[in-house]
């Protein structure tokens, strides 16, 4: 293989500049920084072009999202309240892992400054409630015929209402689905299914705040 520098050679001027802005070059890495480099040797109208190609898809291509994403609520909103969710289901705690995680979420992801509780300061509120838990089997072991594995499905219901009492974003229906392995004795129950609603409760809370901020 023909190493980078080799192809450099030939390009001067401004097509050398065009093929390798810095901004560029720094995001591309491997086969995308190998094709830039090859793409020198291209006239300067499809240059330009390939290059703008490139461009966005090194800034497009991140499946991540950034804390960027914040700025597409109103410009008002700078201090979000996420007070304790309501439980209206039998399954204890379960509200405390969602809103613990989503807490979490907004302040890993925005700039915003988030609260535990409702107050006079807030720019808007979240309020969550748990409207539906259960556990199903899913599979049986063959041999002795119990439940080898189950499913724990929670719904719940979110909206986001800012302080003037105007509905920002509203969801009355989010489900999420987690499996688990169920073990032979049978007090271990709860230790099974505690962890499967914390990985619940992470993914709800992406969801949840993708949805909120990707929805303005």
């Amino acid at each position: 293989m023909v190493h980078p520098t080799t192809l450099l050679s030939p390009v001067t001027g401004w097509s050398r500049h065009l093929c390798l802005p810095t901004t560029l070059l720094s995001s591309l890495t491997g086969w995308s920084r190998h094709l830039c480099l090859r793409l020198s040797h291209l006239p300067k109208a499809a240059l330009a072009a390939a290059v703008t190609l490139l461009s966005l898809a090194a800034f497009s291509g991140c499946g991540y999202h950034t804390a960027g994403h914040a700025n597409r609520l109103p410009e008002n909103v700078r201090v979000l309240a996420v007070p304790m969710f309501v439980n209206q289901t039998q399954t204890y705690g379960v509200e405390q892992l969602l809103t613990r995680e989503v807490v979490r979420e907004f302040i890993d992801r925005t700039h915003y400054r988030v609260l535990t509780a409702v107050g006079d300061s807030a720019d808007a509120t979240l309020k969550g409630a748990v409207v539906a838990a259960q556990t199903a089997p899913l599979t049986y072991d063959p041999q002795t015929g119990r439940i080898s594995s189950s499913v724990v499905t929670v719904t719940m219901k979110v909206s986001l209402v800012d302080r003037s009492g105007h509905v920002l974003f509203d969801n009355p229906n989010y489900t999420f689905r987690e499996q688990y392995q169920v073990s032979a004795n049978a007090t271990s129950f709860f230790s099974e299914v505690t962890p499967a609603l914390q990985r619940m409760s992470r993914d709800f809370a992406r969801t949840l705040v993708s949805d909120i901020l990707e929805g303005f």
